[in-house]
């Protein structure tokens, strides 16, 4: 059991060849630059950004369509502190799991992709990763490679698309 997590918690020396990488994602047999390299901090915070800014719209959209009393009135309520953190997850299940990457990927140029297999993430990893997310702490302590904790877990990468 502790080969298996080691893989995704052992951290930034995770390299079990004592080898240092020329750049991130050499390992991972991803190009140093390009599509389908890995996709630097600043542009995964931008595209989490972007998809933040998303959630609040969809449910300030549907708060003024619904009336004052459909997320209890209080902005502090339970229901309404929930609805957008909520929006923001359903929206990364679905996004991720259909069509690789969620509307900030998309607006920044990066997509969600499996390092085992030429498959897409499916909706349990894109699961996964999102609750990691949702948490901040995992996407902060990074490996060699810059990937985060729910990467490695999940066994994805975040990647340029173009």
């Amino acid at each position: 059991m502790r080969d298996i997590a080691g893989s995704w918690l052992s951290g930034p020396t995770s390299s079990h060849d004592g080898e240092e990488q020329k750049f991130k994602g050499e390992k991972l047999g991803l190009p140093e630059y390009g599509e389908g390299s890995l996709a630097p901090l600043g542009v995964r915070v931008g595209a989490l950004v972007v998809d933040w800014i998303l959630a609040y719209a969809v449910i300030g959209v549907i708060a003024m369509v619904a009336g004052p009393g459909f997320l209890g009135g209080d902005p502090f309520s339970s229901i309404a502190a929930w609805a957008v953190p909520l929006c923001w997850g359903a929206m990364g299940v679905v996004c991720v799991s259909l069509f690789a990457q969620t509307p900030g990927q998309a607006v920044f140029g990066t997509g969600t992709a499996r390092l085992d297999a030429p498959e897409r993430v499916g909706v349990l990893r894109s699961l996964v990763r999102v609750l990691f997310i949702f948490f901040l702490l995992p996407p902060l302590i990074q490996d060699e490679d810059g990937r985060g904790m729910h990467d490695r877990a999940t066994g994805t990468a975040l990647i340029r698309t173009r």
